[in-house]
């Protein structure tokens, strides 16, 4: 990996627009003719963990307005080498693109992050002067020959580092030296109207497996616990195999065979799972101040597919509002919750008692219960009611019948 700090564009690989810190830049790769092959115009922040002498801390920048594009990007070279952006700012810190394609689409198959501990400006105090790097598949991909466009805001999980992107704008492997007037949406920014006919019917699932075992998972940061949960995880993915035939497969995560981190935020927190066959999957809890609430906000999930034409799965919605209750009180819903994430991905989540952000000495607060349970108490209330009041009315008229009986006797 090339090294970052001081770095300086060469006059192929230019930044073009840096305005403000924290401001929206367009970062150009062109190659030894000057034809541009990637155009990359978004602002990036990122939420970063790290130890020092008195705990782990957290810590928020901004990619500034003087990141510079390194001369060691590259267009790439047909079946040897990949098209590369990568972005080189402060003291030895730097972002990299790296795309591919197939026939039909390309994407950003894996971003990585290299940051520099012995920035103090950055990382005050930190127990490590090392440079650290880490990385991540992503979601983002668009069709060849058109621009890929996301508005709402987009966060890429790199352990314990969150890189967030606003208004992005993105193409590799441009036919004209400039964007495409065409542009493939993200997800978050959907739904979209279509004028296609309505895909056909999805093939039954195959037997579910057993019900999941359910495990409690507990992250925690500098100022202690952020997330409570008690779970257990189902998933369910639909894809085309290899014969182009649709699957739909139900995973079941063994809490045996699954790690479990994460990271605490002041307005995020994520649960990140690793197993033997999901590469990771990510929960991520938002809060809303003004009203004093939590929620899940985002789901993602990375694995692989053996038997799927393309073997690695990639899903995830940010735009999420499940699983709700008031900061300080637990979510409690033993009838399981259903999250629909994206067409392709769900989870079932069984038995599920969660609470994010103010954790009091690692126990649950209060039960806000779902709607579901609420219901299966009211049901059998409302029967014994209804039995009461039966017999009640028996009794009533038993003895009305009886004192009418004992009135068609007099003495003689």
């Amino acid at each position: 990996m090339a090294a970052f700090g001081g770095a300086r564009p060469r006059p192929l690989l230019l930044l073009l627009l840096g305005l403000v810190h924290g401001a929206a830049a367009v970062f150009v790769v062109k190659d030894a003719n000057g034809t541009a092959c990637i155009m990359a115009n978004f602002s990036a922040a990122f939420l970063a963990s790290y130890e020092t002498r008195s705990g782990p801390k957290n810590v928020t920048f901004d990619l500034p307005s003087d990141a510079v594009v390194l001369n060691s990007s590259s267009c790439g070279k047909e079946n040897t080498s990949d098209p590369s952006l990568m972005i080189a700012f402060g003291k030895g810190h730097g972002l990299t693109l790296n795309f591919t394609r197939n026939a039909t689409r390309y994407s950003v198959q894996l971003m990585s992050f290299i940051y520099n501990l012995s920035d103090t400006q950055i990382f005050p105090n930190a127990s490590s002067k090392e440079t650290k790097t880490v990385e991540s598949a992503t979601d983002i991909r668009a069709d060849i020959n058109k621009k890929y466009r996301c508005v709402s805001n987009t966060q890429i999980h790199m352990h314990n580092v969150t890189v967030t992107f606003r208004d992005v704008t993105i193409q590799a492997y441009l036919a004209n030296s400039n964007f495409s007037k065409e542009e493939t949406r993200c997800e978050q920014d959907g739904p979209f109207p279509t004028t296609a006919p309505p895909p056909p019917p999805r093939p039954s699932p195959s037997p579910a497996p057993e019900s999941p075992s359910v495990h409690k998972y507990n992250v925690s940061g500098a100022n202690g616990t952020c997330l409570l949960a008690s779970m257990g995880l189902q998933l369910n993915v639909t894809y085309k195999k290899k014969d182009n035939t649709t699957m739909v497969k139900v995973v079941s995560i063994n809490p045996n065979k699954t790690t479990a981190g994460g990271s605490c935020g002041a307005q995020l927190v994520t649960l990140e799972l690793r197993s033997e066959s999901v590469a990771l999957l990510v929960f991520q809890f938002g809060m809303n101040a003004s009203t004093s609430r939590f929620f899940l906000q985002g789901i993602q999930l990375n694995m692989t597919l053996p038997d799927a034409r393309d073997p690695t799965f990639k899903a995830g919605n940010n735009s999420l509002r499940a699983l709700q209750a008031t900061i300080g009180n637990s979510y409690k819903c033993n009838a399981g919750e259903h999250v629909q994430v994206t067409e392709a991905f769900s989870v079932n989540i069984i038995k599920v008692w969660v609470q994010a952000f103010q954790v009091q000495g690692d126990k649950f607060g209060s039960v806000e219960e779902c709607q579901l349970d609420e219901n299966s108490m009211l049901i059998p209330i409302a029967v014994g009611g209804a039995l009461a009041g039966l017999v009640l009315i028996v009794l009533i008229a038993y003895l009305i019948g009886r004192k009418r009986s004992h009135a068609g006797y007099q003495t003689i």
